[in-house]
């Protein structure tokens, strides 16, 4: 063989040896991003005509290295965050952003009439995308499934790019509900703690490890066996709220416990520190400070205030007051409903009710124009009813999944 042909014929195969070198090394260190990558898939699309976003479906592959955020403390800012996610799930090649738009939400328990317990949840914005996340880790942690907007993550409109795929990687990281394979559920909800509309983050800075707001709930989804196990571990941990924002949370199980979770420190004239801000626990059996309707109901609900008696110096400054008012007066309406039974249909029908196309808009109280998702969650049949964009009558728009 002349000389020319065995240097090309080596030159060829050293670059065949080192492209499926590359190979073998890029699905070694991606092989569980590469197929959650490719199960990503758009489940409904954006309409213009009532100005509803697109939905995503993703189903993710390994552990997305939330033990090693929980071995490494968590994070205590946006920016921690997003350096680890960027540092694992990335590889230190996608650039990741957080956003934490102004949100407002309703969420209630309930029992249906086959004394299965339920946990609702809207969830109130403007257009966005958003995406149902299937997530199974394992290694002890609960197998999940939850509701995410990708505005979280700087993405708005079609995922039509590698790029914006390889970004909704950081989805488990930012979820706003869900409910494991354990039966517990929960959900996170903007408070707008500070006076005069000038919100307050909390950021508390003790000698604890850091979980930032939906970290948090990833946290109860990942491990929570319970509602007073998902409080156990919240007390653990010092919490910081992203992109200046604050939260409250509501979690429930399949006991039919349920419980409140916020941040606070003082009244709201005075809460404008939140180093300060202390964890306050209002289990739906131990809830007689809030008041009389809540004190008579062995359900819960919660929208975008503080529950905390004498926070607020007038009703007028609670947020989401009228629907969440709308919530314990249609459950329970004449006193003698305290243990909220409600059809399913029934749960769903409020949901519907409650959404803000809908909602009586000469009293709005929030900003918020559309619920972007309705999650109606089966906690005793790990089943969820979900539906996109208030379009409770139209079949493409309403999906039912189970764990």
């Amino acid at each position: 063989m002349k000389l020319w042909k065995k240097i090309v014929i080596g030159g060829v195969s050293a670059v065949v040896v080192i492209v499926a070198g590359l190979g073998i090394t890029v699905a070694a260190l991606w092989h569980n991003e590469i197929a959650s990558l490719t199960s990503i898939r758009k489940i409904v699309d954006a309409k213009e005509d009532n100005k509803s976003g697109p939905v995503y479906e993703m189903t993710m592959k390994g552990g997305y290295y939330f033990d090693d955020f929980i071995k490494q403390d968590g994070a205590s800012s946006d920016q921690e965050l997003i350096n680890f996610i960027v540092d694992n799930l990335t590889k230190g090649i996608i650039p990741i952003s957080l956003d934490a738009p102004t949100i407002g939400c309703s969420s209630f328990t309930a029992i249906d009439e086959n004394d299965d317990h339920l946990f609702a949840r809207n969830y109130d914005f403007s257009t966005t995308t958003s995406m149902i996340l299937h997530t199974d880790p394992g290694n002890g942690r609960h197998k999940s499934i939850s509701s995410v907007d990708l505005q979280f993550l700087g993405i708005t409109g079609e995922i039509d790019s590698f790029l914006q795929k390889a970004i909704a990687l950081a989805a488990p990281f930012v979820p706003l509900d869900g409910m494991n394979d354990a039966g517990v559920s929960c959900g996170i909800y903007m408070s707008y703690q500070g006076p005069e509309g000038q919100v307050v983050s909390t950021d508390q800075n003790t000698d604890k490890p850091d979980l930032t707001s939906t970290t948090m709930l990833r946290m109860i989804l990942d491990y929570a066996d319970s509602v007073e196990e998902a409080v156990e571990l919240v007390q653990q941990y010092d919490f910081h709220d992203s992109a200046n924002t604050s939260f409250h949370y509501m979690v429930a199980d399949k006991t039919g416990k349920s419980a409140i979770l916020e941040w606070v420190n003082g009244t709201d004239e005075t809460d404008t520190d939140g180093a300060k801000r202390e964890l306050k626990v209002y289990y739906n059996d131990d809830d007689d400070a809030l008041g009389d309707d809540e004190k008579r109901d062995e359900f819960q609900y919660i929208t975008n205030f503080i529950v905390t008696p004498d926070y607020y110096s007038n009703d007028q400054d609670k947020k989401g007051l009228d629907r969440y008012n709308a919530i314990k007066d249609t459950i329970n309406p004449d006193g003698t409903n305290s243990q909220g039974e409600i059809t399913y249909q029934g749960a769903l029908d409020l949901l519907e009710n409650l959404g803000r196309r809908t909602w009586d808009a000469s009293k709005p109280s929030d900003s918020n124009s559309i619920t972007v998702w309705s999650s109606l969650y089966n906690l005793d049949d790990l089943t969820v009813t979900w539906v996109s964009n208030e379009e409770f009558d139209v079949e493409s728009s309403v999906f039912s999944f189970e764990l």
